[in-house]
């Protein structure tokens, strides 16, 4: 059979580092408040120059160097976002012109923090459809254009930033030990909307709008959902938590992080976190994570890789791979 195997990885960071420290004169907060309650102690924020489409073609440069590709073996570009730099068309095709890319397709895919994981079985679903064959897969981010900077409870979380990956086909055998991606399991349920949203759009106020979350209630929400998709992820796949080398979770709080981990039995070990060095950079925030754990030397090639995260919507879902 056909699986889709991860070549290569990227990412791409905004310049600025905004630390918690810095709040402290804009709204009432403080670095040990912010901390205390997700675990972030820093972000990076776009300046002007600095835009989705900027962020993802570096993080896609970045990534198609890592498999020593070029756009010119690229057929496909998914691009997981909830800030395009146009209402349309769609940035990844704006990204697949920066890339100097005249042939083949792109789309962006809209689902929020779990765009990432969505854009994967995406384009594995169009890899083993024959469709593609190369895929670069994108997660990239501006959050803080959409921040209401005077409000305390969101604008502390959020992030800028860019990852990408290079999906290939590749002959497996259907085994558990083939490389690339092995199961994927996602869900949304639309009742939860009002949770987590932004206040504005095209069809409805004709404006960009701000970001509104009930805290509590996607909290409370979160590490059910989470577990429920991993399991049946696992189930898919034959495998228990055990067999995982490592764990790559939406990086939105840590307390959310490890109450999930908990409850699937994780290791702790096993567990990606860098939600302190980015904050919550939406669908960027998997492909930013997996990046830090390859270049620490962390994630090798052979290993049982899952990728998780939860969005607005609410969207969830889970990716199982073999990198």
């Amino acid at each position: 059979m056909i699986r889709s195997v991860v070549r290569g990885n990227g990412a791409a960071l905004p310049r600025r580092i905004m630390k918690n420290a810095d709040f402290e004169g804009m709204v009432e907060t403080s670095d040990e408040w912010i901390v205390q309650r997700t675990g972030i102690r820093q972000r990076h924020v776009a300046a002007d120059d600095e835009t989705t489409a900027s962020l993802g073609e570096a993080a896609a440069r970045a990534a198609l160097d890592s498999a020593g590709l070029t756009p010119a073996d690229i057929d496909l570009i998914v691009l997981a976002t909830s800030t395009p730099n146009n209402t349309f068309p769609a940035t990844a095709v704006e990204i697949q012109n920066r890339l100097g890319m005249h042939h083949g397709f792109a789309f962006d895919m809209q689902a929020v923090c779990s765009g990432f994981v969505y854009a994967v079985a995406t384009a594995d679903l169009y890899i083993r459809g024959g469709l593609a064959k190369r895929v670069l897969v994108i997660g990239s981010e501006t959050f803080s254009r959409i921040l209401d900077w005077n409000d305390r409870s969101t604008c502390v979380l959020f992030g800028d930033g860019a990852g990408a990956i290079v999906l290939e086909a590749e002959e497996g055998t259907g085994a558990i030990a083939d490389r690339g991606v092995l199961a994927a399991s996602l869900r949304s349920d639309g009742v939860h909307k009002d949770k987590l949203f932004v206040d504005g759009g095209p069809s409805t106020t004709g404006t960009v709008g701000h970001l509104r979350m009930e805290g509590r209630e996607v909290f409370k929400h979160a590490v059910g959902m989470i577990t429920d998709v991993i399991e049946a992820t696992f189930g898919q796949a034959g495998i228990t938590a055990g067999d995982l080398d490592w764990f790559v979770p939406h990086q939105a709080n840590k307390r959310i992080i490890d109450a999930s981990a908990r409850k699937l039995g994780i290791a702790e070990e096993k567990v990606v976190v860098t939600v302190d060095l980015h904050g919550n950079t939406s669908a960027a925030s998997v492909p930013l994570a997996l990046s830090v754990a390859v270049a620490d030397g962390r994630i090798k090639k052979g290993d049982l890789v899952l990728l998780e995260a939860m969005g607005g919507g609410f969207t969830w879902g889970a990716v199982l791979l073999r990198w």
